[in-house]
């Protein structure tokens, strides 16, 4: 058994109506990678995945119609995080996303339990928060924030 055979990773998925658009779009808003991009013979795509240091995601064409929530409020109530090392990060990740057309949703800024975000939705509508907390990571109790 190799050193990362029992250790779990989390990766998400995403189907697109213009799986091709998102993947060009991804890595222009969020400074994502395509690592691998497998198209079907319809001029989708049938896998491929993106990579931005440890966080990785695969991207399909959504043949089905997948319906995406509506919003209540600000949020859909679901979406990505993605941890970034500082606040300049996500004020970076935020400026290139909004150049490319991201709805905002939240705007960088501070929480009440100490994390710098901010939220945006790519054309297709999923949430995208990035941030400078890494969840499951000790935090500063919300009462002494």
């Amino acid at each position: 058994m190799n050193e990362n055979s029992s250790r779990a990773s989390l990766h998400a998925y995403f189907g697109y109506r213009d799986a091709v658009g998102a993947l060009r779009w991804l890595e222009q808003a969020f400074g994502f990678e395509t690592t691998s991009e497998y198209p079907d013979d319809k001029g989708g795509i049938m896998h491929a995945e993106l990579r931005r240091d440890d966080v990785a995601i695969t991207v399909f064409t959504d043949e089905e119609g997948y319906e995406k929530p509506p919003r209540k409020g600000d949020s859909v109530g679901h979406g990505s995080y993605i941890a970034l090392g500082e606040e300049a990060d996500v004020d970076a990740v935020f400026a290139s996303a909004v150049k490319v057309g991201a709805e905002v949703v939240w705007e960088p800024d501070n929480t009440e339990w100490g994390n710098y975000r901010c939220r945006v939705a790519d054309p297709e509508g999923y949430e995208w928060t990035f941030g400078t907390h890494r969840p499951g990571q000790p935090t500063t109790n919300w009462s002494d924030a």
